[in-house]
Formats: structure tokens, C-alpha cells, sequence
């Protein structure tokens, strides 16, 4: 079935009104408080956190920092796979060695936990390879999944779902999802708009189309929450089940279904976008963040530096606004032809690191790879070239902030932030204090204590894909600002 573009208007035009619970928030926290369970986020890049705030985020999954994570105020915590940038395998090894870390200290402290998979808001991921180690992991230790959800609407970046089809917001049009160049990815390319074929399509014929269970529009906003929860008390043998949803006010509802159907006894895994994890947690919105709530324990010496490593049209134009924008930002650009090549790599890296360095001493600096695109024989190729890149970026960040005092980092692109997060700053623990704008852009803070000169640096979680073309070129306008002392 063909779906032509359509305005969010028009969109909105066809479905009954939202049903808006001004409570529901509310409601679900005290639901969440009465469970004496934790929400658990496996995030398969550092993005997914860009609907919350408040909330932990661990990059590792040591006995020492999951104790720390589950005894942090917050409902719920976040824990960085990097699943998006592995091949199969990796992912696969790194879905049970978190699963496993988690269950057992959950086990040896008395803490439960619901999880959810948090995924790619463009259907882009290693689905259903990730949901597939969750679902038997839980049925070899006798508590089996009734249903997974589906939900992979982000509100504040226009992906929104409806009539089971997904919609990507691209200047004043709704498109379906498989009509973009997210379904043209190398890696996680697919061809279907409407989730149930898109389960059909990724599961090889697995689950049929015709098997999946919709929670629809006219459910939400004419049956609430009591309709999501009958729905989902009706599933067995973790059957998919999407979620469709064009406002938060419909992942409220959903959630607070959920929840009920969870208290009457059912077991559900979720896979989401960004949105549903607030409306799970019962986050409510905040504004985006000042300069010295960027800064809580006051200014910190040195200047910033942007790294640079999406590809994506959009990164693209953000890139050369910025450049534009700020012409007194040192620019060092990465070669990526000399750094996939083992005879030039070595002097690329000691050129770039001597440049960020000189850069760094008078003020911000953009570090960026080329923008060429390098064409790659099949997927995992083109994963290796990312992850070869993304390895190299690392290194120069490494080697800046051992140099150099710092005093925030921006990171654009998904494989890019969770690298340069985990390798390049190596941070193991970190809160996630908000957002630059409205529903994009997150602020962590960093916790980790292993390295004193970069604990509370903020580091900014850019994902390559959101954002209008000045979005980058605003953020460092107001990361350069300067805190007020003692704010």
C-alpha cells in the first residue's frame, strides 16, 4: 500500500480528538512509586534521553555502578548499549551481558525493574534481533513476555504514528518513514511505513503482518487508558503490538494502560522512541536549559569543542550554518579517505591533534570529518568504516581533554556521542540535567569519579538527524555564554 506525504494537519483531521488527562504524569509516577519498581532503559545510542531530565545514565554495567544507578532518586535510569553501532554479534553479546548484569544485582539487592529498549525513532536498529534476546531471556527464567510494544513515536521531532503508519516530519509534510533516506540506511535499510509490515519485513515473514496486535488512535482517545489496558491483558507469546500516537497526550494514555494491565498481572517489553520513556517515567516537561543550569557548580575553565562525526544531510547543513555563523571557531577537519587508509592514518591523527590543541588555547573548536560520502561494498562495511572513523574521533577527543581544559563538549551523531562519551571522556555515570530546545538536544552532567578534571563537565548529546539547519550553530551560541558566578 502506497501512502503519500500529508500535513500534520490533515493528518489530525481524519483521528478524534486527544483525550488529555492533565493528571496522567502525575498519576503514573504515583503508579510507578506504588510498583517499587524501576524503569530500565537499554538505549542503543546516547539520544533516547532526550525526553527526560533527572533522570541517571550509565555507559557501564559493573556491579558497582548498577548499585549506584538503583540508588539514585530518580524512577527509572538509563544504560548505553551502543547497540545501533555493533554488528549483530556485538549486539547480541551486548544485550546478554547487560541483561544479565542487571538481573542478577536486581536479584542479590531486592530490586525489580520493567525494561525498555529504546530505539531509533526513524525504525533504524537492530530489531528484532535485540527484543529477541530480551523475550527468551525472560522465558528462560519462567516470567515470559505477553506482549511487546511498539512505539517509536518522538513528538518534539515530528515522528509520529498513525493508521500503524509512521510519519517523519520533513518541512510542512508528514512522510512516510519508508519514503525517506532513514529507510535508505546501509546498515538498517528497510521498505515498510506501516509497523506491521515492518514487523513482517524485518522478522522475514516470522510474525506475519496480519498477527499484529494496533492499539489505534480511536482506542486511546475514545477507550483511554482502560482500552490499552484490555488490549494488552488480551496478548500472549510476545506478540508485537504497536502504539500509534501524534501527541504525548496519547503515550500518557498508553502508559497509564499499561501500567494497569502490568499491576493486573500481564508482562510487557517495550521498544521505543524518545517520547514514551518520559511518559513511562512521568516526566513532566521542562524548558530548555540556561546557561547556569548548564553550569550548576559554576563556570568552568577552558573553552568548548564540537565533534563532528554524522553524515546525514541535516548534520551536513548544521555544520556549514556554523561555520558560517561563528567565523572565529577553529576548524579542524578530519580526512576520512587518509584515516581509512593504514599508510596515512597515523600522521592524520598527529596533524588533527596538533590543530585542536593550537585551537583550543584561544578558544572553541569544531572538530569534523570530512563530508564526502565514502561508499561501502554492503552493511557491515559500511559499520566498519563508521566505527573506524568513530574510533578515530575518540582518539583526538582523548587526547584534547588530557591536553587541554575543557570546558563543555558537543558531540553530533549517534555512534559519535556514545563513543566520545564512553571512550574519549570516558564517562561510566552521568545525569541528564535537560535540554538546549524543546524535546532535542540533551545536557548530561557528568558523574563519573574517576577522573577529577571532568567531573560536571556537561556534555551535549547531538543527534545527526534533529534539529533545523541553525539548531547546531544556536547551541554553541549558548554553551559560549558565560555562567554567572555563584548562580
Amino acid at each position: 500500500m502506497t501512502v503519500l506525504p500529508t500535513s500534520p494537519s490533515e493528518l489530525r483531521a481524519v483521528w478524534p480528538e486527544q483525550l488529555v488527562l492533565p493528571d496522567a504524569r502525575s498519576r503514573i509516577r504515583s503508579a510507578n512509586a506504588s510498583s517499587h519498581s524501576r524503569v530500565v532503559v537499554l538505549d542503543d545510542d546516547p539520544t533516547g534521553s532526550q525526553s527526560v531530565h533527572g533522570v541517571p545514565v550509565l555507559t557501564r554495567w559493573s556491579r558497582a555502578d548498577l548499585e549506584w544507578a538503583f540508588a539514585q532518586p530518580a524512577d527509572g535510569f538509563f544504560i548505553l548499549t551502543n547497540t545501533r553501532g555493533l554488528n549483530d554479534d556485538e549486539a547480541r553479546d551486548t544485550v546478554l551481558a547487560v541483561e544479565s548484569a542487571l538481573s542478577e544485582v536486581a536479584a542479590q539487592t531486592g530490586q525489580d525493574y520493567s525494561l525498555i529498549a529504546r530505539s531509533d525513532s526513524t525504525l533504524r536498529g537492530h530489531y528484532p534481533l535485540e527484543t529477541d534476546v530480551l523475550i527468551e531471556r525472560a522465558a528462560a527464567a519462567g516470567r515470559p513476555y505477553d506482549a511487546l510494544l511498539l512505539a517509536p513515536a518522538y513528538i518534539a521531532a515530528g515522528r509520529v504514528t498513525a493508521g500503524d503508519v509512521h510519519y517523519v516530519q520533513e518541512g510542512d509534510a508528514l512522510v512516510p518513514v519508508a519514503e525517506t533516506s532513514y529507510a535508505r540506511d546501509a546498515t538498517f535499510g528497510f521498505e515498510s511505513s506501516d509497523i506491521r509490515d515492518y514487523v513482517e519485513e524485518r522478522t522475514r515473514g516470522g510474525i506475519p503482518a496480519s498477527s499484529v496486535v494496533s492499539i489505534g488512535l480511536e482506542d486511546i482517545r475514545e477507550g483511554g487508558p482502560e482500552r490499552v489496558r484490555d488490549i494488552l491483558l488480551g496478548c500472549s507469546g510476545a506478540v508485537p503490538v504497536v502504539v500509534n500516537a501524534l501527541d504525548a497526550s496519547d503515550l500518557d494514555i498508553v502508559a497509564l494502560g499499561l501500567l494497569s494491565a502490568q499491576e493486573a498481572g500481564a508482562r510487557v517489553l517495550c521498544r521505543t522512541g524518545p517520547s514514551f520513556v518520559a511518559s513511562r517515567l512521568g516526566i513532566e516537561p521542562r524548558r530548555p536549559l540556561g546557561v547556569d543550569e548548564i553550569f550548576p557548580q559554576g563556570d568552568r575553565p577552558g573553552h568548548g569543542l564540537v565533534v563532528v562525526g554524522s553524515h546525514v544531510e541535516l548534520t551536513t547543513r548544521q555544520v556549514a550554518r556554523l561555520r558560517a555563523d561563528a567565523p572565529d571557531l577553529a576548524v579542524v577537519e578530519a580526512s576520512v579517505p587518509r584515516l581509512l587508509d593504514p599508510v596515512t592514518a597515523e600522521d592524520e591523527l598527529a596533524s588533527c591533534e596538533s590543530r585542536i590543541a593550537d585551537g583550543l588555547r584561544d578558544g572553541e573548536v569544531l572538530l569534523v570529518t570530512s563530508r564526502e560520502q565514502i561508499v561501502a561494498a554492503s552493511g557491515h562495511d559500511s559499520l566498519v568504516i563508521a566505527q573506524t572513523v568513530s574510533s578515530a574521533l575518540v582518539s583526538l577527543t582523548r587526547a584534547a581533554v588530557a591536553t587541554s581544559p575543557v570546558r563543555w563538549v558537543l558531540a553530533k551523531g549517534g555512534i559519535t556521542s556514545s563513543d566520545t562519551a564512553t571512550e574519549g571522556l570516558g564517562i561510566r555515570r552521568a545525569l541528564v540535567a535537560g535540554q538546549l530546545f524543546d524535546g532535542i538536544v540533551s545536557v548530561w552532567l557528568n558523574r563519573s569519579d574517576d577522573q577529577d578534571f571532568l567531573v560536571g563537565l556537561p556534555y551535549i548529546v547531538f543527534a545527526g538527524n534533529v534539529g533545523d539547519e541553525a539548531s547546531l550553530s544556536e547551541a554553541v551560541t549558548v554553551l559560549r555564554r558565560p555562567a554567572t558566578p555563584g548562580a
